[in-house]
């Protein structure tokens, strides 16, 4: 690892530069993502999604000046890509556009520009809307919608484009913000990382499309016309009601005739399992859970359910775990639970391959939210819980029906007691959830489930199925209970670079122990692997940790490999490490399978056997090579 020292470069520049169009032109285009991108998350968020993300591609297409341009009134930037004054006037004036959108009707009445429909882009006969993100960005979706919009716009000049506060003011008032100051204050009340901005969830130039209203659009295809030459001139802007309590609630129009696909959305036909069908079947999957709640003979709920999972309409938030399909069912699904949670109703449904998980405000069905994730081939542990809802940090499961007791357990502190939920129809208790949790991580907590061969490790990572915990060799792995639970205790705050990615069980496993030069003590080298639904995706990380660290550090992490998995359980790492004495060492592990490892580069070095011990130096490059037993090549973790 190499470092260096870079001067500030302050290149002089004309007083009050003149752009040009073609100057202009060029950095709408270079930089029109992320462009469209800033108008997105400013816009106000009550139009819908599709509208927004129109908007945003107008509002930022019309950014484009008529003519040159002086750059007196641009504030000082400070990025790379903020010192072209091209880019910088284009932002302004997005920014002046999206923040006019926000604010109230000329005389009450008569809308501004930004507020209009666009003209261009148009996009006819789909719905557009960016791809959803994890539980993380839904927070930061919500947080940013209740904050007025030149907070908003402070929040993301702060997080997307990475400019100080003196800068973030400079650019408000320029847009027009009347209190640059109180706009920055706002923006502190948001607790979410401001990397999150970066995600899918808002990116209005990858989207997801959905068909509108297929058989009404092709009876009325007159009607549409001449409503769209009336609103040409006369320039009028016809607001309709949005969701309302019909039979369907939040779904769209049905498009599809198909008997069978109308079949799957009769819930006279959803299948139920026997409630002890469990206790004589050969296995323990979600196809033997049997129906509970309050709401199983709810006609009308259930109906709303399966027909927004067929047709979920635009004011529907749908997510899905990695690899999961999000179409509605080939044939009737079996309904696991329906009832009251946390004061919204909610539907847990079940087709073979996916579990879908609808849920509705207790008077509404506006906000309605629809949750996929995948769990072919669940058995046992992998099937004892699902997610039945999240609430002010905490999370509440629905547990298999041969789950005997459930508890919460803090990973990172493995001498705590567990702390028993009780159980209720099989609905726990609200337990602390890490996938909502923000800040250091100072706790890790899970969920301890208790059936006839033993206790399960469950952990919540954003999604609707719980990740299931093991510990030890790839090939054998077993539960972590007892003594095993000190296995993961200083390993389980890197479950956090898992969430949201559709993880099936992580694997911790202590392949080597490594005594340290110093005489400080023996070093734990740990691989953890998680392996997700879809197969693809999978992610190992090789941690290191001393005797005097409470917690791991990675030191070596790949994507979709083999190495620390059952087809290849074998792993190589190396860390360059600090003594107590100040002296730095190359210290590197391979599984107990290695017969000799070499180091080449800035520091040489070999060993017979699985651990290697050189005398290095901070930043040194080095690469690292092993041998097994069986005189197979060993390479490191990359």
């Amino acid at each position: 690892m190499q470092s260096q020292d870079v001067a500030p470069h302050s290149p002089s520049a004309p007083a009050d530069p003149v752009i040009d169009v073609e100057q202009a032109e060029a950095a709408l285009v270079e930089h029109y993502p992320r462009l469209v991108r800033l108008a997105y998350l400013v816009l106000p968020p009550g139009p819908g999604r599709n509208r927004r993300v129109l908007t945003a591609h107008a509002l930022t297409q019309r950014a484009l000046p008529r003519g040159r341009s002086s750059a007196a009134a641009i504030p000082a930037q400070s990025s790379r890509r903020d010192a072209d004054p091209g880019y910088a006037l284009i932002r302004l004036q997005v920014l002046r556009s999206a923040l006019a959108a926000g604010l109230p009707r000329k005389g009450g009445w008569w809308p501004r520009r930004a507020q209009l429909p666009p003209l261009l882009p148009q996009v006819w006969g789909l719905r557009l809307f960016p791809r959803s993100g994890g539980a993380d960005e839904l927070a930061l979706e919500q947080q940013l919608s209740a904050l007025p919009a030149a907070a908003r716009a402070a929040y993301v000049l702060r997080g997307l484009e990475e400019l100080p506060d003196a800068t973030v003011r400079e650019v408000l008032t320029a847009a027009g913000v009347e209190d640059a100051d109180e706009a920055l204050r706002r923006a502190d009340d948001v607790p979410a990382s401001p990397a999150l901005l970066d995600s899918s969830e808002f990116d209005p130039c990858s989207l997801q499309a959905r068909p509108t209203d297929l058989k009404r659009r092709r009876r009325h295809t007159k009607a549409v016309l001449a409503a769209a030459a009336a609103l040409a001139v006369s320039g009028a802007l016809v607001a309709l009601p949005g969701d309302g309590w019909g039979p369907d609630g939040a779904a769209a129009p049905a498009y599809a005739e198909n008997p069978s696909a109308r079949a799957a959305l009769d819930p006279a036909r959803l299948t139920r399992a026997a409630p002890t069908a469990w206790k004589t079947s050969a296995r323990l999957d979600f196809s033997v859970w049997p129906a509970r709640g309050a709401l199983t003979r709810d006609t009308a709920l259930l109906r709303r359910a399966l027909a927004v999972w067929a047709r979920p309409g635009r004011g529907v938030r749908v997510s899905t775990t990695p690899g999961t399909p999000s179409g509605g069912p080939a044939g009737p699904p079996r309904l696991l639970y329906a009832g009251e949670v946390d004061g919204a109703r909610v539907v847990v449904l079940y087709d073979g391959l996916r579990i879908a998980r609808y849920a509705e405000p207790k008077d509404s069905t506006a906000g309605a939210a629809l949750d996929f994730a995948r769990v072919d081939g669940a058995t046992g542990a992998e099937a004892s819980a699902v997610v039945l809802g999240r609430a002010d940090g905490n999370v509440r499961y629905l547990t298999a029906p041969w789950v005997r007791t459930a508890a919460e357990r803090d990973l990172v502190d493995p001498d705590a007691q567990a702390t028993g939920l009780p159980l209720r129809d099989g609905v726990t208790t609200p337990l602390a959830s890490p996938a909502q949790a923000t800040g250091a991580c100072t706790s890790w907590h899970a969920l301890q489930l208790r059936d006839d061969s033993g206790r399960h490790l469950l952990s919540d990572l954003g999604e609707l199925v719980p990740a299931h915990l093991t510990t030890g060799r790839p090939a054998a792995p077993r539960e972590v209970s007892g003594k095993r639970l000190r296995a993961w205790a200083p390993f389980a705050c890197s479950l956090g670079s898992v969430r949201t990615q559709g993880v099936r069980s992580v694997n911790a496993w202590q392949y080597a122990g490594q005594p340290l030069p110093d005489g400080s003590g023996t070093a734990a080298w740990v691989c953890t692997r998680a392996e997700t639904w879809r197969g693809d995706g999978t992610r190992v990380l090789a941690q290191f940790r001393s005797p005097a660290g409470k917690y791991g550090a990675v030191a070596a992490q790949a994507e979709n490999v083999p190495q620390c998995g059952p087809r290849v359980p074998h792993v190589l790492a190396g860390v360059l490490w600090k003594g107590r004495t100040g002296s730095w060492y190359l210290l590197a592990a391979g599984d107990g399978d290695t017969a000799s490892i070499s180091a080449t580069g800035e520091v040489t070095g070999s060993t017979q056997g699985n651990l290697l011990t050189v005398r290095g130096k901070r930043g040194a490059q080095v690469s690292l090579k092993g041998v097994l037993e069986d005189g197979t090549p060993l390479g490191v973790l990359r």
